[in-house]
């Protein structure tokens, strides 16, 4: 393969991987700004903007999770192509497209690691996975941040109604709504810190496997700030249909339980983005949004949606694997795979937004409920639990 071929493929590679971060962008906004939009304590677009601007700076804070990626999940000696990277993006791509069209919270993380993973068992043999890595930087964390984060709602839910006890709610609901504009910021600084590192890490990878960096080295500057502007894009673009779906979807959420929630998630990811470990905000989020809803004074939850919510977590990684896989298999071929491939990104995620269109999601109606047919919510009374069919929920297919 000539030089000139690899510096094209390279490129071509960056441009994906900025791509992925675009759609991590607009796929995570609803993590630090649905229950802020759902209450009232921010305006949709006032909220998307913000989350942009300071998902740009949380970029600039850490490299330890984009050196996870770089040099944690992947054995550099393994001796990846760009190719290979290529077919990891394409698949974590297509499934972010997916579960943002059904309005699914789904982690943009697993996404690409599950492609990642998958693409380089494929070009590079089940030995270029460090699966020791994969186990207690992305398993683990997967499985624990949504509990801690929901734990942590609920109590700071149960202690914000027990101190506002006897107060005007009027007047607690305003103080918390200012308290949500600062909490909602918090996490989406964090998630700078924390998603935008895993497109750098990426982009690490590539131009180390290019030869154009060494070993275990860290972002360059560019990467960082290519990195940030890409999620920040995103961010801006606003992800209304998930929005919709974590901040009216999920539980009734007001505002002492949407402080509780941000704060909490906000916690848990910026501790993790200081340990180096990958997780999915998206999770963190929605287990606080869990939390808090569980946690307030009239307890609902959408388990409906939950448990959809739940099963596409556990899809999200081995479904972006065996994507990515496939799509190894065929960029191995050469040219015409690459050729192939990058075609078949471009259909798929043109064909989804084409979908989309037939009924739009944004600013002007992420909060509407819609009448569809009829879900089961849990309302939790101290006699127990009871389960009231509905006849409206939120959609979150739309």
């Amino acid at each position: 393969m000539g030089m000139e071929h690899i510096t094209f493929l390279v490129a071509v590679v960056i441009i994906t991987a900025l791509a992925f971060d675009f759609t991590n962008g607009f796929h995570d906004t609803a993590n630090a700004m649905a229950t802020s939009i759902a209450t009232g304590a921010l305006k949709p677009k006032v909220a998307v903007a913000i989350a942009a601007v300071l998902n740009f700076a949380g970029a600039f804070l850490s490299v330890k999770v984009a050196t996870t990626i770089s040099g944690g999940i992947v054995n550099e000696k393994a001796g990846l192509q760009p190719s290979i990277i290529f077919a990891a993006l394409v698949g974590a791509i297509l499934w972010n497209l997916l579960t943002w069209l059904k309005g699914l919270p789904s982690s943009s993380s697993h996404a690409l690691y599950g492609g990642l993973i998958g693409a380089t068992v494929v070009g590079a043999g089940i030995n270029g996975v460090n699966f020791a890595t994969v186990l207690s930087k992305i398993v683990i964390p997967a499985v624990a941040s949504p509990i801690v984060a929901g734990l942590a709602a609920w109590g700071a839910t149960k202690l914000a109604y027990l101190l506002t006890r006897g107060t005007d709610e009027k007047t607690s609901d305003k103080g918390f709504r200012k308290g949500q504009m600062f909490s909602a910021s918090l996490i989406s600084l964090a998630h700078g810190t924390n998603d935008a590192q895993k497109t750098m890490g990426i982009i690490t990878l590539t131009l180390v496997s290019a030869g154009a960096l060494h070993k275990g080295a860290t972002p360059p500057v560019w990467v960082i700030a290519g990195a940030g502007a890409a999620i920040a894009l995103g961010t801006y673009m606003g992800g209304w249909r998930i929005i919709r779906s974590m901040g009216s979807g999920l539980a009734d959420i007001r505002p002492p339980q949407g402080l509780s929630s941000e704060s909490a998630a906000a916690t848990v990811i910026l501790t993790s983005s200081a340990m180096g470990y990958g997780l999915s905000t998206t999770q963190v989020c929605s287990g606080g949004i869990m939390g808090a809803g569980l946690g307030g004074r009239n307890p609902r939850l959408n388990w409906a949606m939950a448990r959809r919510m739940v099963y596409t977590w556990g899809l999200t990684l081995p479904a972006a694997a065996v994507v990515s896989g496939l799509a190894a298999v065929v960029v191995d071929q050469g040219t015409w795979g690459i050729v192939l491939i990058g075609a078949a990104l471009v259909l798929g995620s043109g064909s989804m937004y084409l979908i989309s269109r037939r009924q739009p999601v944004h600013a002007g109606n992420v909060n509407d409920v819609t009448p569809v047919t009829a879900t089961e919510t849990v309302e939790v009374t101290p006699a127990g639990p009871v389960t009231t069919p509905t006849a409206a929920s939120t959609t979150v297919a739309a």
